[in-house]
């Protein structure tokens, strides 16, 4: 699963069955969102304290006129180059909302990916400032629209039902993972090529087996919206 360090010590690698919960929906436009480039449908969303302290500080995101309509691309500068990441905000607005906001605050900024998996699962995670795995944002959602995760694929990672956070998975390689999480977008062939190099380093293994740290950097430099 893709999931917090704490939870993968009594964990295997092999995903575990599990349900789809979609718990936010785009509505009928409805006003102005706070995106200044915007003018479409907009909904709501909740983002609760999860009860843990930022890893890094930073403010929740706006919880009201988030836009729920069209598409928006960015792109995560990494060491080893550009991975541009498209998302369909009527999938998962919430989650895109929350992303946007923690870019625009900084909180990615020179931060490092602190998982790579390379034996079934095919991904390396990022997101979280602490490196260790455990860290967020200091706030949950809930979970969106899922599906297959495919080579391309940028999903939410969390520790199980509506507790989205921060961090986020790129998948290298198709993946076979229960849908339980939340398609925040997906990458152009160029950056899963740069994805893929980072990941042909592999990693120390300190999650047992095809899973730990990665050899490369795999550095975050800073995230900007297109």
């Amino acid at each position: 699963m893709i999931q917090s360090r704490n939870q993968l010590r009594t964990a295997a690698l092999v995903a575990v069955s599990g349900g789809l919960i979609v718990t936010a929906s785009a509505c009928a436009p409805q006003g102005n969102s706070t995106d200044p480039d915007y003018a479409g449908g907009v909904t709501t969303c909740d983002y609760p304290s999860s009860g843990v302290e930022p890893a890094k500080p930073v403010d929740p995101p706006p919880s009201s006129d988030v836009p729920a309509e069209g598409e928006v691309t960015y792109t995560i500068e990494m060491n080893e180059g550009p991975v541009t990441i498209t998302m369909d905000r009527s999938k998962a607005p919430c989650a895109i909302n929350s992303f946007a906001s923690l870019a625009e605050q900084g909180y990615f900024d020179d931060t490092q990916c602190h998982r790579l998996t390379d034996q079934g699962l095919f991904v390396l995670q990022c997101g979280d400032p602490t490196g260790s795995g455990t860290g967020g944002p200091g706030y949950a959602f809930a979970d969106e629209e899922a599906g297959e995760y495919t080579k391309g694929t940028v999903a939410m990672a969390n520790s199980g039902p509506n507790t989205n956070g921060s961090q986020f998975f790129l998948v290298y390689e198709d993946s076979p993972l229960p849908p339980d999480y939340t398609i925040l977008g997906h990458m152009d062939d160029a950056s899963v090529e740069t994805v893929g190099t980072m990941a042909g380093e592999s990693h120390d293994s300190s999650n047992g087996p095809g899973d730990g740290k990665p050899n490369n950097e795999a550095r975050i430099q800073s995230v900007t919206r297109k």
